[in-house]
């Protein structure tokens, strides 16, 4: 497939490289010269520098016979023109942009996006996905990592092993026998800085992090067998008035299970717009690390602290300054990966990262055919893939112990109709049946070849 990425920024650069990885012909767009060189130093990719919305450009690109174009970059309205010229000059078949705006994105303008009007096949909105990370965040808040699967009846939850976990040092072959009906399977382990797919013999230590793939029901009690206690979030405070914080605010307050927030919003003019949306939340105009303002905000009773400020710094010294004051619960907005291991030493909980959040929402729609979901994990280590198993495939019909999975891949749950099952050695995987699969990313090619994915690309 040849695929034209439009930015070359954090977002771009990771679709670039899954992308690459798995043998797509990708040409990489930016009019800053030094992000197209870094790009095409360290991928396979080809770059072009200049702007992506001018005809010559993509022309450059070769967009005459792209299969698909991803408009990433900072400005909506570039990403939109983009779209347009790559529909009206060069008729490519599929186009994503990413918009930002609320006012682009508002359901009453949806209109805007036919095919005659301005032609975009997908819509993605950075600050909706991740306000709606932070919410799952706040919903598991034991969990440092959280993603919905399986037409919402599952979920995969990344847990930090703690001294006082029950299971440590047990063998993971064993956890069936001690807890036969509990519907959890570990399907990932970091240790050490390593992500890895365990086998049955692997133990669980203190200092992992693993993800683990449960149904709904059980969720409280996988909590609870790996050492983390379930508590109800009743008031949560969030530091950051802008879009995500906004969006989080406006969830919580359309619940049914009532959850008070107040919002602490250091620009003014932002917190004044913040107050004249917000109907049942108490928004403070104030900087988040003031402790006076904390206090205002009664951060000592609050259950949790939502940081989502536009500067990573700021979310992480909002976190440590909330959970000074009395705060049991910090949840953080960070950027930048290479700033998360600093997050356990600091005593933040958990945090939400827009990139990975982003890219998983892309490629949801890149590996178009019979995959639901793709949820990229950590740095881009390893995705979580949700697909429905064709007729064609050579894993259907077939018992789980005779499929020929990579080391790196484990079957996290299988839907069968409307009931989410445990994947055991004899589970048959039938045509129709819905896979959620954990595969480190140097396995997806050979993951979406046992899916058979690309015949049924477009």
């Amino acid at each position: 497939m040849k695929v034209i990425i439009c930015g070359a920024g954090q977002v771009g650069w990771q679709i670039a490289r899954h992308l690459s990885g798995e043998k797509n012909d990708v040409t990489v767009v930016d009019n800053n010269a030094d992000l197209v060189r870094r790009a095409t130093d360290t991928l396979d990719v080809q770059g072009i520098a200049g702007f992506a919305s001018y005809p010559d450009v993509l022309d450059q690109a070769g967009a005459r016979d792209a299969d698909m174009i991803i408009a990433a970059t900072h400005s909506d309205e570039v990403n939109m023109v983009t779209c347009q010229v790559a529909h009206s000059v060069f008729a490519i078949p599929r186009k994503i942009a990413r918009l930002r705006s609320q006012s682009y994105l508002t359901a009453i303008y949806s209109d805007l996006y036919r095919r005659d009007h301005m032609p975009i096949d997908v819509v993605i909105s950075p600050e909706r996905e991740v306000a709606e990370a932070a919410l799952q965040r706040i919903a598991s808040p034991a969990a440092f990592d959280t993603e919905k699967f399986l037409s919402g009846k599952a979920h995969l939850l990344g847990i930090s092993i703690e001294e006082g976990c029950p299971v440590v040092n047990t063998p993971l072959r064993q956890l069936n026998d001690l807890f036969s009906t509990l519907r959890a399977i570990v399907v990932g382990i970091r240790r050490d800085g390593r992500l890895f797919a365990p086998e049955p013999g692997d133990q669980i230590f203190v200092g992992d992090e693993c993800y683990i793939f449960t149904v709904n029901e059980d969720i409280n009690r996988t909590m609870e067998i790996f050492g983390k206690e379930s508590k109800k979030q009743e008031r949560v405070v969030i530091i950051g008035g802008g879009n995500v914080g906004l969006a989080v605010a406006r969830s919580l307050e359309e619940r049914t299970e009532r959850v008070r927030a107040k919002v602490v919003e250091r620009n003014r003019s932002i917190a004044e717009k913040a107050a004249d949306i917000l109907e049942k939340t108490i928004v403070l105009h104030g900087d988040g690390l003031d402790v006076s303002l904390l206090s205002e905000a009664n951060i000592e009773r609050a259950d949790a602290v939502l940081c989502v400020t536009d500067d990573d710094k700021t979310n992480m010294l909002a976190a440590v300054r909330a959970k000074a004051e009395g705060c049991p619960m910090a949840i953080a907005l960070i950027n930048d990966p290479t700033l998360v291991p600093m997050m356990a030493p600091l005593g933040i909980d958990a945090y939400v990262n827009p990139r990975s959040t982003t890219v998983s929402s892309i490629l949801r729609h890149v590996r178009h055919g019979k995959v639901h979901s793709v949820y990229s994990i950590g740095d881009a280590e390893a995705e979580m893939i949700e697909a429905e198993v064709l007729s064609t495939s050579p894993i259907a019909g077939r018992k789980i112990r005779d499929i020929e999975f990579p080391e790196g891949v484990l079957v996290g749950g299988v839907l069968k109709g409307d009931k989410v099952v445990k994947p055991l050695a004899d589970t048959r995987i039938d045509d129709g049946d819905v896979v959620a699969l954990f595969s480190l990313a140097s396995d997806v090619p050979e993951v979406e070849r046992l899916l058979q994915v690309s015949i049924d690309f477009f």
